[in-house]
């Protein structure tokens, strides 16, 4: 099976799938056909973007796509309370609980039509650039991008 395959076929799991997902489920759901080692050996070659979502979703977009569809954008933050700092995992304010917390800041985007969603796009914000904050004079991270367009390779 060559590398494409797999990707789709994990990609239809994640798409399909309510719960938890990993290679392991996979590979039991599959009755062995395709092992966990496979899953992780393709996962971990190379970095997967939101082109490649795209390119995976997009025969299912254009057969669920109606005039009344629409697209659902997404800015989530999930908490790394215990990680160290770094370009991904940095201080973010979080505007639904009201203060700044460590962790991974993330934009996604869905497409809704006929009561089913698909995610279509997504992208990481990450923080890669130093300034000092005017007020307090701490040395802070910013993105060069603006939110609005994170998700425009996307869009």
């Amino acid at each position: 099976m060559n590398n494409n395959e797999l990707l789709d076929i994990y990609s239809e799991y994640l798409i399909s799938s309510f719960g938890q997902t990993t290679g392991t489920g996979l590979a039991g759901l599959l009755g062995g056909s395709i092992s966990h080692d496979q899953i992780q050996r393709l996962l971990g070659k190379e970095p997967f973007g939101a082109a490649d979502l795209w390119r995976v979703v997009k025969p299912y977009v254009r057969r669920m796509q109606r005039a009344d569809g629409v697209l659902i954008i997404d800015d989530s933050i999930a908490e790394k309370s215990y990680t160290d700092e770094n370009e991904i995992i940095c201080w973010h304010y979080d505007h639904s609980q009201d203060r700044s917390l460590t962790g991974i800041n993330f934009m996604t985007c869905l497409y809704y039509a006929q009561g089913y969603s698909l995610p279509v796009g997504f992208s990481i914000v990450a923080k890669t650039e130093y300034y000092t904050d005017k007020k307090t004079g701490k040395r802070k991270r910013r993105s060069p991008r603006q939110r609005s367009a994170a998700l425009s390779p996307v869009l």
